[in-house]
């Protein structure tokens, strides 16, 4: 079979699909691994209400809570590679749950199909009202004076919060330890409770409740303040240059289907997230718009797994374990 012919086929083999699809009147699924109300279900219903027109059927939010996500990951998985289901997640599940879990039903980077980053968010530390410290510069001396109180929430063991937070307590040479939630609601409520003197997660998780005045954000992940709170600095404007990045939410779908079905999901996904009043939305809850390329965030989650292997594997953390 000489080239020419090979490419004949191959784009017949798309356009075939992509009538398929079309004539396809089954509504779309985005799945979300976790209850409503958090980060990733607020991105899937925004975008969802926009993709509807844009791909001129139905789009449906499913959420699938459990097992941190991986319910979700493995429906994904096993879907029809049709581009009739996309899964929106954060960076724990499509990065490091392959580094925490020995043995894990699916594999993000073969099993998945990247379409677009959705949103980037923070990482913060937090105090509750029974703390004192109102810096992060009281917060290191205050646990040091203190042995045994340098505990903090985090929602989920093995995730990006757990791993920013180890970096930190490193670099501060203070004895950090995590105590793992089911999620971010009820560790924030323990936060104001005073049952966890501090907690370690995403900005977004905090912000209301700290323009509340219920805690105090002391020091946020970024590269510069936020512009929600300007009050709030940055770990690296404090002198924790290592304690800087983002986690993020994003878009995939099932491995094998064709690329031009892909190409044209990811174009509305960052169709949706460029309409005012999606980032708008998304803004005002701490979470920063993006829409990518699927090449853009097929390269994304390679530069993540570089960065954090070697941190996952110095703690010898393992979720299943």
């Amino acid at each position: 079979m000489n080239d020419k012919l090979k490419a004949l086929l191959g784009a017949t083999g798309v356009l075939l699909a992509l009538a398929a699809s079309a004539a396809d009147d089954s509504p779309t699924r985005i799945l979300v691994g976790f209850p409503p109300g958090g980060g990733s279900d607020l991105i899937a219903r925004l975008v969802a209400e926009r993709m509807r027109a844009t791909l001129g059927t139905t789009v449906v939010v499913e959420n699938r809570p459990g097992a941190n996500g991986s319910l979700a990951a493995e429906a994904l998985k096993n879907a029809n590679p049709d581009g009739k289901t996309l899964m929106v997640s954060p960076i724990g599940v499509s990065v490091f749950a392959p580094l925490t879990h020995a043995k894990l039903r699916f594999d993000p980077f073969t099993d998945f199909a990247p379409v677009s980053l959705a949103a980037t968010f923070e990482v913060a530390l937090a105090v509750g009202p029974g703390t004192p410290a109102k810096t992060l510069g009281e917060y290191v001396a205050w646990v040091r004076a203190n042995p045994g109180k340098g505990a903090y929430g985090i929602p989920v063991a093995g995730g990006p919060s757990h791993f920013f937070a180890v970096t930190f307590g490193r670099a501060a040479g203070i004895d950090f330890t995590a105590v793992p939630y089911k999620g971010g609601p009820p560790m924030v409520g323990d936060l104001m409770g005073g049952q966890v003197p501090a907690a370690v997660t995403s900005f977004a998780d905090l912000l209301p409740q700290h323009q509340a005045g219920r805690i105090r954000i002391l020091a946020v992940s970024g590269t510069q303040r936020p512009a929600v709170a300007p009050e709030i600095p940055t770990f690296k404007e404090l002198g924790y240059a290592s304690i800087e990045g983002s986690g993020w939410q994003a878009f995939h779908t099932t491995a094998g289907t064709p690329r031009a079905v892909v190409d044209r999901l990811g174009a509305a996904v960052a169709d949706a997230l460029r309409a005012p009043e999606v980032r708008d939305r998304l803004t005002a809850v701490g979470l920063q718009p993006v829409g990518s390329t699927p090449d853009e965030l097929a390269r994304r989650m390679s530069e993540e797994r570089e960065r954090w292997a070697p941190v996952v594997k110095a703690t010898g953390f393992r979720a299943d374990q």
